[in-house]
């Protein structure tokens, strides 16, 4: 199976996931009655799924380099918090198919402008006339699944 089909179904999967994320954390706020603690459990699963996968592949001297790289790659932890505590508290009250429309308008819009201009190291990609009209045409499609 070529790299790009694997590469495919990995982000695939991963997009199925949100929603389902979503869904599962929400549930859980409502239960306990403190999303962020919902939130909370969450990442202390997700490190712990984590700490296994870097130990079954580079192993924990990859951490140290860590040390070396430019502060503000650090964010991203921030960000990946935002968006837990949100998504946990928000799609109770809003619905999740709400909720993941908006955040996948927002990923395709931030997508388009870091490739655009290969922000954080990622690879240049050129926000053609053909890519904006493809991203429009997505965003109007998830737009419809939430109008029906």
């Amino acid at each position: 199976m070529p790299a790009t089909t694997i590469y495919a179904l990995t982000m695939l999967a991963a997009g199925i996931g949100i929603p389902v994320l979503a869904a599962l954390n929400a549930a859980l706020g409502t239960r306990m009655a403190a999303p962020a603690a919902a939130a909370a459990i969450l990442f202390v699963v997700a490190l712990g799924a984590t700490i296994v996968v870097l130990f079954a592949t580079s192993g924990p001297q990859a951490l140290a380099r860590a040390a070396g790289a430019p502060r503000h790659l650090f964010l991203a932890g921030l960000l990946v918090a935002f968006y837990v505590l949100s998504i946990t508290f928000v799609a109770p009250h809003f619905g999740v198919g709400n909720a993941v429309f908006f955040v996948l308008l927002g990923q395709l819009l931030s997508a388009a402008l870091i490739d655009h201009y290969g922000l954080f190291g990622a690879q240049p990609s050129a926000l053609t006339l053909s890519r904006a009209g493809g991203i429009a045409l997505m965003a109007a499609g998830v737009f419809l699944t939430q109008k029906v």
